[in-house]
Protein backbone atom coordinates (compact mmCIF):
# COMPACT_ATOMS: atom_id res chain seq x y z
CA UNK A 1 0.00 0.00 0.00
CA UNK A 2 2.70 2.30 1.22
CA UNK A 3 4.75 1.63 -2.25
CA UNK A 4 1.73 1.65 -4.24
CA UNK A 5 1.79 5.54 -2.72
CA UNK A 6 5.07 6.61 -3.20
CA UNK A 7 5.02 5.54 -6.98
CA UNK A 8 1.28 7.95 -7.18
CA UNK A 9 3.41 10.77 -5.58
CA UNK A 10 6.57 10.44 -8.22
CA UNK A 11 3.88 10.03 -11.39
CA UNK A 12 2.12 13.26 -9.79
CA UNK A 13 4.96 15.31 -9.58
CA UNK A 14 6.44 14.26 -13.29
CA UNK A 15 2.67 15.32 -14.48
CA UNK A 16 2.90 18.65 -12.83
CA UNK A 17 7.06 19.03 -13.59
CA UNK A 18 5.95 18.09 -17.54
CA UNK A 19 4.08 20.98 -17.37
CA UNK A 20 6.57 23.08 -15.69
CA UNK A 21 8.79 23.21 -18.96
CA UNK A 22 8.95 26.09 -20.60
CA UNK A 23 10.73 25.88 -23.69
CA UNK A 24 12.15 29.17 -26.10
CA UNK A 25 12.56 29.10 -29.29
CA UNK A 26 15.47 27.86 -31.11
CA UNK A 27 18.15 30.53 -31.64
CA UNK A 28 20.74 30.12 -34.64
CA UNK A 29 24.18 31.60 -33.96
CA UNK A 30 27.05 31.89 -36.96
CA UNK A 31 30.50 31.85 -35.75
CA UNK A 32 34.11 31.79 -37.70
CA UNK A 33 36.57 28.95 -36.54
CA UNK A 34 38.69 29.98 -33.90
CA UNK A 35 36.60 32.29 -32.47
CA UNK A 36 35.25 33.02 -29.26
CA UNK A 37 31.97 32.51 -28.59
CA UNK A 38 28.77 32.58 -25.50
CA UNK A 39 25.74 31.21 -25.13
CA UNK A 40 23.57 33.67 -22.62
CA UNK A 41 20.98 32.02 -20.39
CA UNK A 42 19.93 35.35 -19.78
CA UNK A 43 18.78 34.80 -16.70
CA UNK A 44 20.56 35.00 -13.08
CA UNK A 45 20.86 31.74 -10.95
CA UNK A 46 19.31 31.40 -7.79
CA UNK A 47 20.90 29.49 -4.79
CA UNK A 48 19.28 26.23 -5.60
CA UNK A 49 19.20 26.09 -8.87
CA UNK A 50 21.00 23.60 -11.37
CA UNK A 51 22.23 24.60 -14.87
CA UNK A 52 23.14 21.42 -17.27
CA UNK A 53 24.75 22.04 -20.64
CA UNK A 54 24.42 19.57 -23.62
CA UNK A 55 25.91 19.13 -27.09
CA UNK A 56 24.11 17.25 -29.98
CA UNK A 57 22.96 13.76 -29.51
CA UNK A 58 24.77 13.56 -25.94
CA UNK A 59 23.06 12.01 -22.90
CA UNK A 60 25.17 13.26 -20.17
CA UNK A 61 25.65 17.03 -19.76
CA UNK A 62 28.75 18.40 -21.23
CA UNK A 63 29.08 21.22 -18.16
CA UNK A 64 27.01 22.19 -15.33
CA UNK A 65 26.37 24.68 -12.51
CA UNK A 66 25.02 23.74 -8.94
CA UNK A 67 24.76 27.16 -6.74
CA UNK A 68 23.65 24.98 -3.74
CA UNK A 69 26.92 22.69 -4.30
CA UNK A 70 28.94 25.89 -5.19
CA UNK A 71 30.20 23.39 -7.88
CA UNK A 72 31.17 24.14 -11.48
CA UNK A 73 31.74 20.83 -13.48
CA UNK A 74 32.82 20.51 -17.19
CA UNK A 75 32.41 16.59 -18.45
CA UNK A 76 35.53 14.92 -19.14
CA UNK A 77 34.02 12.90 -21.70
CA UNK A 78 34.12 15.24 -24.21
CA UNK A 79 37.10 15.48 -25.34
CA UNK A 80 36.37 17.40 -28.40
CA UNK A 81 35.73 20.22 -26.20
CA UNK A 82 38.84 19.82 -24.01
CA UNK A 83 40.23 23.38 -22.01
CA UNK A 84 37.79 25.61 -24.42
CA UNK A 85 34.47 25.10 -22.36
CA UNK A 86 33.98 28.24 -19.07
CA UNK A 87 30.45 28.54 -17.39
CA UNK A 88 29.36 31.98 -15.43
CA UNK A 89 28.70 31.19 -11.99
CA UNK A 90 26.17 33.46 -11.83
CA UNK A 91 24.18 33.59 -14.84
CA UNK A 92 24.84 29.68 -16.35
CA UNK A 93 26.35 31.06 -19.94
CA UNK A 94 28.15 28.92 -22.19
CA UNK A 95 31.53 30.48 -23.44
CA UNK A 96 33.57 28.03 -25.92
CA UNK A 97 36.69 29.75 -26.59
CA UNK A 98 39.08 28.37 -30.32
CA UNK A 99 35.71 26.81 -31.79
CA UNK A 100 36.72 24.38 -34.62
CA UNK A 101 33.71 23.63 -37.67
CA UNK A 102 33.25 20.17 -36.06
CA UNK A 103 31.68 21.97 -33.12
CA UNK A 104 28.44 23.13 -35.05
CA UNK A 105 25.16 21.31 -33.90
CA UNK A 106 22.64 21.87 -31.33
CA UNK A 107 23.33 22.94 -27.94
CA UNK A 108 20.73 22.58 -25.39
CA UNK A 109 20.57 23.83 -21.37
CA UNK A 110 18.41 23.37 -19.05
CA UNK A 111 17.52 25.66 -15.82
CA UNK A 112 15.91 23.49 -13.08
CA UNK A 113 14.86 25.59 -10.01
CA UNK A 114 11.04 25.95 -9.25
CA UNK A 115 10.30 25.55 -12.62
CA UNK A 116 12.50 24.14 -15.81
CA UNK A 117 13.18 26.33 -17.95
CA UNK A 118 14.97 25.15 -21.67
CA UNK A 119 16.63 26.68 -24.48
CA UNK A 120 18.47 25.44 -27.57
CA UNK A 121 21.08 27.26 -29.77
CA UNK A 122 21.35 25.28 -33.59
CA UNK A 123 25.33 26.58 -33.65
CA UNK A 124 27.03 26.98 -37.02
CA UNK A 125 31.09 27.09 -37.51
CA UNK A 126 32.07 28.48 -40.35
CA UNK A 127 35.95 28.42 -41.65
CA UNK A 128 37.95 31.30 -41.99
CA UNK A 129 37.76 31.65 -45.58
CA UNK A 130 41.31 32.65 -47.68
CA UNK A 131 41.68 35.54 -49.77
CA UNK A 132 40.80 35.77 -53.48
CA UNK A 133 43.57 35.40 -56.01
CA UNK A 134 43.65 37.30 -59.60
CA UNK A 135 45.98 36.61 -61.83
CA UNK A 136 45.40 36.47 -66.49
CA UNK A 137 43.52 33.53 -67.63
CA UNK A 138 46.07 31.56 -69.69
CA UNK A 139 42.92 29.44 -71.21
CA UNK A 140 41.94 32.31 -72.80
CA UNK A 141 42.95 33.17 -76.44
CA UNK A 142 44.56 36.37 -76.36
CA UNK A 143 43.36 39.17 -77.85
CA UNK A 144 44.84 43.10 -78.54
CA UNK A 145 41.35 44.69 -76.92
CA UNK A 146 40.49 42.51 -74.26
CA UNK A 147 42.58 41.03 -71.25
CA UNK A 148 41.16 38.49 -69.30
CA UNK A 149 41.25 37.54 -66.30
CA UNK A 150 40.46 34.73 -63.92
CA UNK A 151 39.75 34.82 -60.08
CA UNK A 152 40.46 32.08 -57.85
CA UNK A 153 40.17 30.94 -54.27
CA UNK A 154 40.86 27.05 -52.63
CA UNK A 155 40.21 25.01 -50.14
CA UNK A 156 36.30 26.20 -49.12
CA UNK A 157 32.71 25.67 -48.66
CA UNK A 158 29.77 27.65 -48.72
CA UNK A 159 30.79 30.49 -50.28
CA UNK A 160 30.13 32.73 -52.96
CA UNK A 161 32.86 34.30 -55.83
CA UNK A 162 32.03 37.35 -57.16
CA UNK A 163 32.99 40.29 -59.52
CA UNK A 164 31.82 43.36 -59.09
CA UNK A 165 32.41 46.56 -61.48
CA UNK A 166 32.87 49.68 -58.42
CA UNK A 167 29.15 48.65 -56.55
CA UNK A 168 27.91 46.89 -59.39
CA UNK A 169 27.62 43.20 -59.50
CA UNK A 170 28.78 41.37 -62.72
CA UNK A 171 28.91 38.01 -62.30
CA UNK A 172 29.30 34.76 -59.36
CA UNK A 173 29.43 31.68 -58.66
CA UNK A 174 28.40 29.90 -55.14
CA UNK A 175 29.27 26.57 -54.12
CA UNK A 176 27.96 24.59 -50.68
CA UNK A 177 30.45 21.19 -50.45
CA UNK A 178 33.97 21.87 -49.80
CA UNK A 179 35.53 22.43 -52.99
CA UNK A 180 39.43 22.09 -53.68
CA UNK A 181 38.81 25.12 -56.39
CA UNK A 182 36.49 27.63 -57.30
CA UNK A 183 37.37 30.17 -60.10
CA UNK A 184 35.34 32.86 -62.25
CA UNK A 185 36.71 34.60 -65.33
CA UNK A 186 36.37 38.36 -66.43
CA UNK A 187 37.31 40.33 -69.37
CA UNK A 188 38.20 43.73 -69.20
CA UNK A 189 39.54 46.88 -72.29
CA UNK A 190 43.26 47.27 -71.76
CA UNK A 191 42.61 50.73 -71.05
CA UNK A 192 39.83 50.72 -68.23
CA UNK A 193 39.59 52.91 -65.42
CA UNK A 194 36.80 51.51 -63.71
CA UNK A 195 37.23 49.71 -60.53
CA UNK A 196 37.10 45.88 -59.95
CA UNK A 197 37.16 43.51 -56.92
CA UNK A 198 36.39 40.39 -56.71
CA UNK A 199 34.91 39.10 -53.48
CA UNK A 200 34.30 35.82 -51.88
CA UNK A 201 32.13 35.84 -48.90
CA UNK A 202 29.92 33.46 -46.64
CA UNK A 203 27.11 34.06 -44.49
CA UNK A 204 29.26 36.07 -41.95
CA UNK A 205 32.52 37.16 -43.21
CA UNK A 206 33.76 38.16 -46.61
CA UNK A 207 37.26 38.62 -48.60
CA UNK A 208 38.26 41.36 -51.00
CA UNK A 209 41.06 41.82 -53.51
CA UNK A 210 41.07 44.59 -56.30
CA UNK A 211 41.87 44.46 -59.14
CA UNK A 212 45.51 46.27 -60.44
CA UNK A 213 44.55 46.50 -64.57
CA UNK A 214 48.04 48.45 -65.07
CA UNK A 215 49.79 45.61 -63.27
CA UNK A 216 48.36 42.52 -64.89
CA UNK A 217 47.32 43.58 -68.12
CA UNK A 218 50.14 45.16 -69.45
CA UNK A 219 49.92 44.73 -73.61
CA UNK A 220 53.26 42.61 -74.20
CA UNK A 221 54.12 42.25 -70.92
CA UNK A 222 56.33 39.74 -69.30
CA UNK A 223 53.84 38.25 -67.61
CA UNK A 224 51.72 37.77 -70.40
CA UNK A 225 54.52 36.18 -72.40
CA UNK A 226 54.81 33.60 -69.41
CA UNK A 227 51.41 33.39 -69.55
CA UNK A 228 51.11 32.33 -72.75
CA UNK A 229 53.88 30.50 -72.91
CA UNK A 230 53.74 28.13 -69.70
CA UNK A 231 51.64 25.45 -71.42
CA UNK A 232 54.23 25.37 -74.69
CA UNK A 233 57.09 25.47 -72.24
CA UNK A 234 55.74 22.66 -70.06
CA UNK A 235 55.04 20.15 -73.31
CA UNK A 236 58.36 21.17 -74.69
CA UNK A 237 60.48 20.18 -71.54
CA UNK A 238 58.05 16.86 -71.53
CA UNK A 239 59.90 16.21 -75.04
CA UNK A 240 63.07 16.85 -74.03
CA UNK A 241 63.37 14.33 -71.07
CA UNK A 242 61.71 11.74 -73.24
CA UNK A 243 64.80 12.49 -76.00
CA UNK A 244 67.11 12.30 -73.09
CA UNK A 245 65.60 8.96 -71.50
CA UNK A 246 66.18 7.65 -75.22
CA UNK A 247 69.48 9.24 -75.88
CA UNK A 248 70.61 7.02 -72.48
CA UNK A 249 68.55 3.78 -73.19
CA UNK A 250 70.96 3.93 -76.81
CA UNK A 251 73.84 4.89 -75.57
CA UNK A 252 73.32 2.33 -72.81
CA UNK A 253 72.82 -0.73 -75.67
CA UNK A 254 75.60 0.61 -77.44
CA UNK A 255 78.06 -0.35 -74.52
CA UNK A 256 76.54 -3.33 -74.29
CA UNK A 257 77.06 -4.50 -77.80
CA UNK A 258 80.59 -3.03 -77.59
CA UNK A 259 81.78 -5.08 -74.57
CA UNK A 260 80.08 -8.50 -76.28
CA UNK A 261 81.97 -7.85 -79.27
CA UNK A 262 85.14 -7.56 -77.43
CA UNK A 263 85.00 -9.90 -75.07
CA UNK A 264 84.41 -12.25 -78.37
CA UNK A 265 87.35 -11.02 -80.09
CA UNK A 266 89.73 -11.32 -76.63
CA UNK A 267 88.07 -15.08 -76.69
CA UNK A 268 88.90 -15.97 -80.31
CA UNK A 269 92.53 -14.15 -79.95
CA UNK A 270 93.07 -16.52 -76.99
CA UNK A 271 92.12 -19.61 -78.68
CA UNK A 272 94.15 -19.29 -82.33
CA UNK A 273 97.17 -18.45 -80.14
CA UNK A 274 96.84 -22.21 -78.30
Amino acid sequence: MVYAFVLFCLSLFGFVGAFGVETDEMKSVSVIEGDTFTLQTDTEMKKDDLILWRFGAEDSPMAEVNRSAQSISVSESMKGFKDRLHLDPRTGSLTVRNIRTDHSGIYEVQIIGNKILRKTFNVTVYARLPGPVISRDCSSPSSSSYCSLVCSVVNVSDVTLSWYKGNSLLSSISVSDLSSSVSLHLNVEYQDKNIYSCVTNNPISNQTQHLDIDDLCQIHSDSECVCCCDSTKAVIQLVISALVGVATVVVLGFEITSRKAEQKRQTQTSTSVH
